[in-house]
């Protein structure tokens, strides 16, 4: 792409220039507002119009233009070899981009910035990092395709020093400037900068704000006496201690993110050597954290999130505190910090039903940590680092009470920072801003395996429950449809047809699981299993003693199994796309070949759900296929991703 085609495909703006042809009240002449019409608007009324090519008629009704007038842009584009015309039977001209003529492999970037979105076609490696920057992968088409969306979130915790340094990196991936968008982004950067928390002398907190009247329109109208005790000056106001993260949730959902520059006490020095080499891109995500002090790492399972944190507890070398969902996470973290680190098993301590041991790195479960009668063993210690694994659940009632632990630097894990509440925000105001990497770049680079997806639609197994079903409501119809005793053999043939795969089957039903188990004579791994045969399973399966596993949703976040290839999902928890994520992710490893096959039974709400739970990793740039299946044989149906237009349900399941 040339810098003058780079700069009309993506700039949209329009050149204000005096000109003595102006009319005597200031305003363009029609022949020079047909000049000013870009191509950026004709993309504007293409996505308005759902089409790549237009007549005049159409764009004059996009742009609430005369038709004549639209006319004459049209030609001024052509003029320009912009747009090229066509003459068809129904209608006297269509036009289109003439950009549409050179499908090569050549990167292209077009900017909408009224609506905020970069369209980019066959992106290379820097255009990518420097996007991932500020702006946030919403779609991917699986081509080389890829719709970057800039909001406000992505501009808050963008990684640079200023908003000249920012404003760079936004050049550099558009390849030119774009004066409205950067516009519309120094305002948020402005926003992200109105206000922090900051350390008095005295050793209490302080709210900053910029100025007087940010400070008097905004957090004065939003904060009360449970937050601050009183203002010090007209910029600012002493924090009640205890009350920070309420008061950077607060702002946050103003649009006015707070910096926050306390100083924080880091306990005991802890010397931590790393004895494996980060990747790139592992070291880009500690350098970030170790700039900003505070984060959450966005990957993919596999991706090496765990190792990544290991080199932020180097940098911070601070006495640190993990928090886990369950314990069988808790001892994989144990396992994993002594095989990667230079620390002695006696510096490492594990706290929770089976374990209670405070050390200078203590392995904790949000459950135990919020806990009062456990919370002064906590309270009392100066932690350098507080580790947040599967942090989307930090936002949930039980487990932010954890967030409330003092500590210098904190630090989340996700694969998944979504929830189906809604309530995601709250993740990087109670932990930190998002730090990741784009999902595909790492796919391509070889990092991390892409799995191959595919929804099968599986018939009743009988009629009986075919008809429970059709006189079953709400929840009841669903739970009939994720048991439905068809997908027993659906299971069987699937993996007969990968004889020499390691496989996990998930359930979210015991009764499920348990006729799963009893029909292929295999283990039913559940949360009534208990944790000594738990971990007994686990680790054959890892040394591939077994070749096959029936879990519950206990499988769902945390469990290591680097060597499954193969997963099958009976039943899911009606459309989750975190669930989806976590599922797929158990077989997301450099060796490839992996295999994820979600079962959902056939003209049933269950289609809608399984499409809904995987459209988040659709649109991450992965292929989902999808496939009848017909008692003793299948037949393909297409290859589309997922259905926007389920909701989930919260089902009652057995197992948590």
């Amino acid at each position: 792409m040339t810098d003058e085609r780079a700069s009309e495909a993506t700039g949209g703006e329009r050149q204000q220039t005096e000109d003595p042809t102006a009319n005597a009240d200031g305003n363009a002449t029609e022949d020079e507002q047909d000049e000013q019409f870009t191509l950026a608007d004709f993309h504007d009324a293409s996505q308005e119009a759902g089409r790549p090519v237009l007549t005049a008629a159409a764009l004059s009704r996009a742009l609430e233009l005369s038709q004549e007038r639209a006319r004459d842009a049209l030609e001024t584009l052509a003029d320009r070899n912009e747009v090229e015309r066509l003459s068809v039977e129904t209608d006297p001209v269509v036009w289109y981009p003439s950009e549409l003529e050179d499908l090569t492999d050549r990167e292209r970037v077009v900017v909408f910035p009224k609506r905020r979105e970069i369209i980019v076609d066959r992106p290379d490696q820097f255009t990518r990092a420097q996007l991932a920057q500020f702006a946030h992968l919403a779609d991917g088409n699986g081509d080389q395709g890829y719709r970057y969306v800039v909001r406000p979130e992505d501009i808050w915790q963008a990684p640079h020093d200023s908003w000249e340094n920012l404003a760079r990196t936004m050049r550099q991936a558009l390849g030119q400037r774009s004066e409205e968008l950067e516009e519309w982004v120094r305002s948020q950067w402005d926003r992200a900068h109105q206000f922090r928390l900051a350390t008095h002398e005295d050793g209490y907190t302080v709210l900053e704000a910029k100025s007087p009247e940010v400070m008097g329109n905004v957090a004065r109208q939003k904060l009360g006496e449970e937050h601050v005790h009183a203002p010090i000056s007209d910029t600012e106001d002493w924090v009640r201690e205890g009350s920070e993260a309420a008061i950077k949730r607060i702002l946050y959902e103003a649009g006015y993110p707070v910096q926050d520059h306390r100083e924080l006490e880091s306990g005991e020095e802890l010397p931590i050597d790393l004895g494996v080499q980060l990747r790139d891109y592992q070291q880009t995500w500690v350098d970030r954290f170790a700039e900003a002090g505070e984060g959450v790492f966005v990957g993919p399972p596999g991706s090496g999130k765990t190792v990544a944190a290991m080199g932020a507890m180097s940098h911070v070398e601070g006495e640190t505190l993990i928090l886990v969902p369950s314990r069988d996470l808790a001892r994989q973290w144990a396992d994993t910090i002594l095989e990667y680190t230079s620390l002695e098993p006696e510096q490492i301590g594990q706290y929770h039903g089976g374990r209670k041991e405070v050390r200078p790195v203590t392995i904790a479960t949000y459950q135990i940590a919020g806990m009062d009668r456990h919370r002064s063993l906590f309270d009392d210690r100066e932690w350098g680092l507080v580790i947040f694994d599967e942090c989307q659940h930090v936002p949930s009632d039980v487990y932010r009470r954890s967030t409330h632990l003092q500590s210098k630097h904190r630090l989340g894990l996700s694969a998944s920072p979504i929830r189906e509440d809604d309530r995601q925000q709250e993740i990087f105001t109670l932990v930190g801003p998002p730090i990741g990497t784009d999902w595909e770049a790492l796919f391509e680079a070889g990092f991390v395996a892409e799995p191959e997806l595919e929804i099968r639609y599986v018939p009743w197994g009988d009629d009986e429950q075919g008809n429970a079903y059709a006189s079953a409501d709400g929840q009841e119809k669903y739970r009939i449809a994720a048991k439905n005793r068809g997908k027993v053999d659906e299971v069987r043939y699937l993996l007969s047809a990968h004889p020499d795969s390691k496989a996990l089957v998930f359930v979210d039903y015991l009764e499920q699981g348990t006729d799963l188990a009893n029909a292929l004579d295999v283990p039913f791994l559940s949360g009534e299993t208990p944790h000594h045969e738990r971990r007994r399973l686990l680790d054959e399966f890892r040394r591939n003693e077994r070749d096959l596993l029936i879990i519950s949703r206990v499988g769902d976040e945390g469990i290591d199994l680097p060597t499954a290839d193969l997963a099958i999902v009976a039943s899911g928890l009606g459309g989750s796309r975190r669930q989806g994520t976590q599922r797929a992710g158990r077989t997301m490893r450099p060796a490839g070949g992996a295999l994820v096959y979600v079962l959902a039974t056939r003209g049933t709400r269950e289609e809608d759900f399984a499409r809904k739970q995987l459209q988040h990793l659709g649109r991450k740039g992965m292929t989902i296929r999808e496939q009848n299946v017909e008692r003793g044989e299948d037949s393909e149906t297409d290859d589309t991703g997922t259905n926007d237009g389920a909701d989930g349900v919260d089902g009652s399941v057995a197992d948590e």
